[in-house]
């Protein structure tokens, strides 16, 4: 049996037509099923929907084979001990630094929102900006509005949450995707199933790029 964990939400949304393309659909449907554990159409392969942060951990300690999960998530997990070889090229999105309208730009002494701990140190740091950060886990755009935080650093896609609240983005720190990571033991173990649905995976990828 194959494990694949896959993160709620956006991703698992757009991860779902790639794996219809493999024959890998769930039988139920996450949203109103309470089980934890998704079989699939495929008798070997089986879906643990679970929350992005965890995907990594899943993946390390082999609860799954295979995850599904953002580039953001992974560099704050430090997935050292996980084998990335896919970019799906899905879920994009941008990580920045984001302010107030009216605020001045970033330098010398900042205070930074952001649930992006190891990410957002790094890279005040290679700036040269001396950054307090303060680990928040939801309305980070609350964080400047209230005097808690100069900036945060936060995903971004279209930005409408920015502007209802007067803030915007600065500066771009990297462009996210989702990508595909697999157990390191299970690719040993399972080489020969795991090797044919990378093989699968991009294959998908290919064929969506050339048409």
């Amino acid at each position: 049996m194959i494990t694949i964990a896959v993160s709620k939400g956006r991703i698992y949304e757009e991860a779902l037509p790639l794996l219809a393309k493999m024959g890998i659909q769930p039988i139920d449907d996450p949203e109103k099923s309470r089980k934890l554990i998704l079989p699939t159409t495929r008798d070997d392969v089986q879906l643990v929907i679970i929350r992005a942060t965890d995907v990594p951990t899943f993946v390390e300690y082999g609860a799954a084979d295979l995850g599904i999960a953002g580039k953001d998530v992974l560099i704050e997990h430090g997935a050292e001990n996980l084998y990335e070889p896919i970019d799906l090229n899905i879920a994009r999105c941008k990580l920045m630094t984001a302010a107030h309208k009216d605020a001045p730009p970033i330098s010398g002494r900042v205070r930074v929102a952001t649930k992006y701990v190891t990410i957002a140190q790094s890279y005040f740091a290679s700036l040269g900006i001396q950054a307090e950060i303060i680990k928040l886990y939801g309305s980070m755009e609350l964080a400047p509005l209230v005097g808690l935080a100069d900036c945060i650093v936060d995903l971004v896609d279209t930005g409408n949450t920015l502007r209802a609240n007067n803030l915007e983005p600065r500066e771009l720190i990297m462009n996210i995707s989702s990508r595909l990571v697999v157990n390191k033991a299970s690719m040993k173990m399972k080489n020969a199933v795991i090797a044919d649905l990378l093989a699968q995976f991009e294959q998908i990828l290919l064929t969506s790029a050339q048409s």
